[in-house]
Parts: C-alpha cells; sequence; structure tokens
C-alpha cells in the first residue's frame, strides 16, 4: 500500500533523525533501505511519515551551502530529486529550518527524503517525524 488512508490511524510514533555528509558528491537519503544507517524517514508498508522539522546546523566557521530534496523513489539514488531547498548558504555557526510544523510534509513508502551538503562534514542534518500508520 504505497498511500495509507490516515483517517482510522491507529498509531502515531514521534522519531528524530541526523546525519553529518561526509562528502559533497553523495546524496544521504533517509532511507529503510538507503545509504546510510539512520533510522528511516522512508516508511515501512501500510504507514506515512510526516516531517515535522527539519533543521540544518553549520558547525564551521565559513558559510556552506545545503539541498535538501524530496525524491520519487524508496532509494533516493534511483528516483528523480525535487528540491525543497536548493544550494542556500547556512551562515557560519547558524541553523536553517528547512521544514517546521506549518510546513511539513509527508513521504509515503515510494519517496524519500534526501540532502546534499557544499562542503564535506560541516551540516549536520536534523529532522523529527511521525511514523503514522
Amino acid at each position: 500500500m504505497a498511500n495509507p488512508n490516515i483517517v482510522n490511524v491507529t498509531s502515531i510514533y514521534g522519531n528524530s533523525a541526523y546525519v553529518l555528509p561526509a562528502s559533497t558528491a553523495v546524496s544521504v537519503a533517509w532511507t529503510h533501505n538507503g545509504t546510510t544507517s539512520l533510522t528511516g524517514l522512508t516508511p515501512a508498508s501500510g504507514s506515512v511519515n510526516r516531517v515535522t522539522s527539519l533543521v540544518v546546523a553549520n558547525n564551521s566557521a565559513s558559510a556552506a551551502n545545503a539541498t535538501v530534496s524530496i525524491s520519487n523513489n524508496a532509494t533516493y539514488a534511483s528516483g528523480t530529486a525535487y528540491a525543497i531547498a536548493f544550494q542556500v548558504s547556512v551562515p557560519a555557526n547558524a541553523s536553517l529550518i528547512v521544514i517546521d510544523k506549518t510546513t511539513s510534509i509527508y513521504i509515503t513508502e515510494n519517496q524519500s527524503l534526501g540532502v546534499i551538503s557544499g562542503t564535506s562534514s560541516v551540516l549536520v542534518y536534523t529532522a523529527t517525524f511521525e511514523v503514522i500508520t
């Protein structure tokens, strides 16, 4: 079931996931079968994930660019990425809120959320999300 009806919800579990990409060339996908060991943002069959926040923190003394995209495939690199934020400069020692509760998004089991950092090992992406079944 690619997109379950969430009118009759049986459970909602809150979660957090984070990543510090060590490369600028590789997109890091938050998926259950993705390229990282993160708790997945791509939901299991019969559920949907509501991403309620995504914060990018720059832990360096220089600005760095952040890109956040949603892919139309559960394996991020196999799909087409649609930018939510594209090469946004995150100032030195600062944070950028890409998604919050007023702009939350749903990720279904045939989608994934990925990030690309303009500078390796300086941007920390932290997401909070609800797994709805």
